[in-house]
């Protein structure tokens, strides 16, 4: 009877391990489904104010041509580099997302340019991806762990985290500081949907924080064919090299338990900007780092508490 028993657990074991496995590999392919040549859409409209005098911001609407191309394809790590077509011909280096499976260390923006990289327990990430956004120079602009569904037909990942102003506000606006992204990433028949319900929050130190307006965002991405996008992958092949060393250089930056800081501009100029002289030079990862330093301030936070 004991042995009966014995068996029996270990199937059952084997079976919830080889579902487990199932599940995984159906995220996996959900995340690369992300991948390849698209027409983007792009729409926000703020919806709700609790201030009756508030006075309502003009819808935006915009449209590109976008490649995404899988940069990493690991076992425990998907990652993504996405690049702006314009014109057929330019291209510029857009947004990139790392996705970490059962990872538990995650970064959270607080305000003023500052985040902080917290752990969570190993329990509440099991089975869940944590999706990790990065700007156009590679710093950090907010990460969330959350589970991949596949149910109803349907094939979606959503998350809450803090992020700073949007580059479509940042340079225009300074009544809010901090914008809470509500993120539904969905696989659809054409593409995939980026839907966000966001929340613009005034955040200062030691005080509560303030609802100033929410807004939703629907942008989709519609697949075409990858021979459109043909001047985004000449020019990561051409540039991955150098964009590979930049990633290990921030890699030295984002130590364990620390809070990140970064200036606004050296120099009058953005990071952003400094790369590109980098980059025309093809600077070694050293020369990166310098570079990097001269805008990240660091410092260790002992058992940073999640956020």
């Amino acid at each position: 009877m004991k042995k009966v028993l014995f068996l029996a657990i270990v199937i059952v074991g084997f079976s919830l391990q080889g579902v487990a496995q199932d599940k995984k590999q159906l995220d996996k392919e959900s995340i690369k489904d992300m991948c390849g040549c698209f027409k983007v859409n792009f729409k926000y409209t703020e919806t709700f104010a609790p201030e009756i005098d508030y006075e309502k911001h003009l819808d935006y609407t915009s449209g590109a041509l976008e490649w995404a191309e899988l940069i990493e394809d690991e076992n425990n790590k998907l990652s993504i580099q996405h690049l702006l077509v314009i014109k057929d011909t330019m291209v510029i280096k857009h947004w990139r997302q790392d996705w970490l499976y059962e990872n538990n260390r995650v970064f959270h923006y607080d305000k003023d340019n500052k985040w902080v990289f917290t752990e969570l327990p190993e329990n509440e990430v099991k089975g869940q991806w944590t999706q990790l956004v990065y700007q156009v120079d590679d710093s950090p602009r907010y990460s969330g762990s959350a589970t991949w569904i596949h149910a109803d037909g349907k094939n979606y990942w959503e998350n809450k985290s803090d992020s700073p102003l949007p580059r479509r506000e940042y340079s225009k606006r300074s009544d809010y500081n901090v914008m809470a992204r509500g993120n539904r990433q969905e696989i659809t028949d054409y593409g995939w949907l980026h839907e966000q319900d966001n929340d613009k929050i005034i955040r200062e130190t030691g005080k509560k924080d303030v609802l100033l307006a929410q807004e939703k965002g629907y942008n989709t991405y519609v697949r075409v064919p990858d021979e459109q996008c043909k001047a985004a992958k000449d020019w990561w092949k051409n540039n991955k090299k150098f964009w590979a060393k930049v990633r290990s250089a921030w890699n030295k930056v984002y130590t364990k338990n620390s809070e990140i800081e970064l200036a606004k501009a050296v120099d009058k100029k953005p990071l952003f900007m400094h790369f590109y002289e980098l980059e025309k030079k093809n600077a070694n990862e050293k020369e990166i780092l310098a570079l990097i330093q001269k805008f990240a301030s660091t410092k260790t936070t002992e058992n940073a508490p999640g956020k």
